[in-house]
């Protein structure tokens, strides 16, 4: 199903919301979220098709409130309006019964009306019929395994006090391994709007490049500090990292932030800057409560932090002014800035250290000190004399973000890369991070 046909949600979904609204009684508020997808979905192994489909699935979820308590029911959305209103209508009756038996909420954030209004992202995809003819001939050879996503995707809300919201957009993403006869793998995304055949077959150059590098016999790597270059995967990582309790304000305030030490006069290095940023259009700019936020919230601006994420709720509780961050205070849409690293150059200002291409198994091993560990993952390689030489076993690390964001970052490349959300649990995900490259001098690895 494309843009156009899932179009007719719109419709449908505006209609049920002004339908459910008008049954409430005295002075309930109601809050109508929508979630929905109509996606292709194939499944690849060693090269070849082994299965794939289609899916059309939605689901609503109604957040009523009333005498400053709230409670939220989920049901599925199907884009018949008779029948999803009697969905609604039926667990309207049950938020009803359950609301008395709530304990109050001293920070509950009531609807409001800020303006409407309804963004559609049309792009150039392959049809289903088409993905195996665009994908297989390029990895002939290869033992080639993962998931093709591609489809429209569709966020939507609206409240009593008369705010809508609408999102949609048109996405693919290629999320894959190439396997060596080793049976050590090559990890790669391929993502966007747009399907480019010479950027699929360029990037599976670069897998079957790397590919044969992984066949060698691994370098063993003592534990120790070295320089490291993080490609753009292993960079969005990292970033990824900040969303666990360290750009959040309620954090700051808890006294658990990571970046709490940036409050307190410390600073990262003048090259790093990070900002939330939703001109690519990627996710929507409102939030589960329809907020919406600005098209750009500097996070860290060269190395100062100048803002944290902060939720009404968290303004609320704390009187300070909120900025339409989700509920649980996480970037939607990182974007970190490039440097002056080209990349063909990497491997030169390396020189001898890590080449990582993943990580994996992040965790915070000190979280207020910015410590974080986790283990390198695939293509990741030792370089020596700016060549590189071979694959390393996997290795685990344990630095502070005020290290390799810090004093002992090198530089950043020229180019950023979009590395998408691929996560299908429930629905397929939406954004992901526009991150470049980095070597980092002295990354510390201790397994």
């Amino acid at each position: 199903m494309s843009l156009n046909e899932i179009s007719a949600w719109e419709s449908t979904f505006g209609t049920l919301c002004d339908d459910v609204i008008s049954e409430l009684q005295g002075d309930e508020q109601l809050s109508v979220q929508l979630s929905g997808e109509a996606s292709h979905f194939m499944r690849l192994n060693n090269g070849k098709v082994r299965q794939t489909g289609t899916v059309t699935d939605g689901s609503v979820t109604l957040q009523l409130m009333h005498c400053d308590r709230t409670a939220s029911a989920t049901f599925p959305f199907t884009g018949d309006l008779e029948s999803d209103r009697a969905e609604a209508l039926e667990n309207l009756e049950y938020l009803r019964q359950e609301l008395p038996q709530l304990p109050e909420d001293p920070y509950i954030v009531l609807p409001e009306n800020s303006g409407s209004s309804r963004e559609a992202f049309t792009g150039q995809l392959l049809a289903p019929e088409q993905v195996a003819e665009a994908i297989l001939p390029s990895v002939q050879g290869l033992d080639f395994t993962g998931i093709y996503a591609s489809g429209a995707v569709v966020r939507a809300t609206g409240n009593s006090s008369g705010q809508r919201h609408w999102f949609a957009t048109e996405t693919f993403n290629l999320d894959y391994s190439a396997i060596a006869p080793s049976e050590k793998a090559v990890k790669s995304t391929l993502a966007g709007q747009v399907w480019d055949r010479e950027q699929f077959e360029e990037q599976i150059r670069r897998s079957r490049a790397q590919l044969k590098v992984m066949d060698r016999q691994p370098h063993q790597v003592k534990p120790g500090q070295y320089r490291t270059y993080f490609a753009p995967a292993a960079t969005a990582e990292l970033v990824g990292m900040l969303s666990w309790g360290a750009v959040s304000e309620a954090s700051m305030r808890q006294g658990s932030s990571a970046l709490a030490k940036l409050r307190d006069g410390k600073s990262l290095s003048s090259k790093f800057t990070l900002v939330e940023d939703f001109r690519q259009g990627t996710v929507p700019r409102f939030n589960q409560l329809g907020e919406v936020t600005a098209e750009e919230v500097p996070i860290v601006v060269d190395g100062e932090l100048k803002n944290t994420l902060v939720s009404t709720r968290t303004a609320k509780e704390y009187g300070v002014k909120g900025n339409a961050a989700g509920a649980g205070e996480g970037m939607r849409a990182p974007r970190v800035a490039v440097g002056f690293l080209d990349r063909d150059d990497v491997l030169e200002t390396i020189d001898r250290g890590l080449y990582l291409s993943n990580l994996h198994y992040l965790n915070w091993s000190d979280r207020t000190g910015g410590r974080v560990t986790g283990m390198t993952r695939y293509a990741c390689f030792w370089v020596e004399n700016g060549e590189i030489q071979a694959p390393i076993q996997d290795l685990r690390f344990d630095d502070s973000l005020y290290s390799f964001w810090g004093k002992n970052l090198v530089d950043l490349t020229t180019v950023a890369e979009f590395v998408p959300e691929v996560g299908t649990y429930e629905r397929r995900s939406l954004g992901g991070s526009m991150v470049p490259g980095m070597v980092v001098n002295d990354f510390t690895f201790t397994l």
